[in-house]
């Protein structure tokens, strides 16, 4: 297993097809894994740290497991089967729960606990950056500062 940033969500050209970006953190590898508009929504809003007037769902999870004593430990991206990625989410009870990878990322965000890849996904969907994606993740981090979760609605 390999610890992975959240670097953000992004729109992908020209499919207009919301995907989350994920770097391994002692590595060069990207791992996008793309997501619906709302999970985008959700996860940018997390990313973002932008406040909400009413609990979203994954926030509401983080209560409800607040409220019966459990806790979230970390999220893992275990496999990847014919382009779609499966999560787990791992709590420190010892539990661990089959989630979508848009929820599990969300509900890391929220939680503020570490998201996990297999090297068995990141050798199936990584990539390792190049100069020229370098920059474009430098342009990626520039277009997160000035994004709004409402724009992937």
């Amino acid at each position: 297993m390999r610890l992975m940033e959240i670097l953000g969500v992004r729109v992908e050209a020209p499919s207009n097809q919301p995907l989350v970006l994920l770097k391994d953190v002692d590595g060069d590898r990207l791992v996008p894994i793309w997501v619906g508009a709302i999970e985008a929504s959700a996860i940018a809003f997390a990313h973002q740290g932008t406040p909400t007037v009413r609990p979203l769902t994954h926030e509401l999870m983080i209560s409800v497991l607040d409220a019966v004593g459990e806790t979230l430990d970390h999220v893992s991206i275990v496999r990847v089967e014919d382009g779609v990625f499966f999560a787990e989410l791992h709590f420190e009870s010892g539990v661990v729960v089959d989630a979508r990878p848009s929820d599990a990322i969300a509900l890391a965000l929220r939680a503020q606990v570490e998201v996990w890849c297999d090297e068995g996904v990141l050798d199936t969907a990584g990539f390792e950056q190049t100069q020229e994606e370098d920059e474009e993740v430098a342009q990626f981090r520039e277009f997160l500062d000035n994004i709004e979760p409402g724009d992937f609605a």
